[in-house]
């Protein structure tokens, strides 16, 4: 969760006294080039839809540190410039221990030789779930704030983590490997399936970055400024993508 000092991010995470800020790197994996990461000089940040080749988007950006971004749909923005999810939780973020999954550790401090981010977005019959704040954070300390619920501390962090509601995936490894999905719902100790998300069931349609993915949903693999989408039954949602040049990620 490192962010540039300058940017408002990081002055909410001072007046909260979270872990320290720096800057976050991007990297590639598997012969796939990632993203290059941005910092902008504020938390603001946009989503944009697609769905059937046609293209919708909506921008709402934040009047400043410590304050709140909502557009006329009331999408919040939230400390990471990214809207938070609108929605009942898809599980609570608890059921995280402490020992190692799928050779994924907890340790003290976060671990930033690998350091990247992807977002997760969850459907059932059209309804958003959010992904909590403190999944791979056991003992989660949760200080609400006008930018919605933030973690920045517990007993230790996995490599695979949430800090806020928004749907972020914080890849913070030890050392560069890819990790998927399906390890970061172990983490979380909730299910992960063709057929299961969580406590939600019925068959899962995935989309990796905007496309369909035809194997299952725990191979997605979790690479840098990753757009992935789990839908459950209809009405189909459009395909959630991050402008990820407006966030601090």
């Amino acid at each position: 969760m490192r962010i540039k000092a300058t940017s408002a991010a990081c002055v909410l995470l001072g007046v909260l006294a979270l872990a320290g800020c720096g800057s976050s790197g991007s990297n590639s994996a598997s012969g796939t080039t990632s993203a290059s990461s941005a910092a902008s000089s504020g938390a603001s940040g946009s989503a944009s839809s697609a769905t059937s080749g046609t293209a919708t988007s909506g921008t709402a950006t934040s009047a400043g540190t410590g304050t709140s971004a909502a557009s006329s749909s009331g999408t919040v923005i939230g400390f990471e410039g990214v809207p938070l999810e609108q929605g009942p939780l898809l599980a609570p973020a608890t059921t995280t221990l402490h020992h190692p999954v799928d050779g994924v550790s907890c340790n003290g401090n976060e671990q930033l030789v690998y350091h990247v981010h992807a977002h997760l977005a969850v459907f059932d019959n059209g309804r958003l779930y959010a992904v909590p704040a403190g999944v791979g954070i056991p003992g989660a300390v949760t200080q609400q704030t006008a930018q919605g619920p933030v973690v920045g501390s517990g007993t230790c962090f996995f490599w695979l983590h949430t800090h806020t509601t928004d749907g972020i995936i914080h890849i913070e490894s030890p050392s560069k490997r890819v990790y998927t999905l399906g390890d970061f719902f172990d983490v979380w100790h909730q299910p992960l399936s063709s057929t299961v998300v969580a406590h939600l069931h019925g068959k899962v349609t995935t989309f990796v970055n905007g496309r369909a993915w035809n194997r299952s949903p725990r191979d997605v693999p979790l690479l840098s400024h990753e757009d992935i989408q789990l839908e459950i039954g209809e009405p189909a949602p459009p395909v959630v993508k991050i402008n990820w040049s407006r966030t601090q990620l």
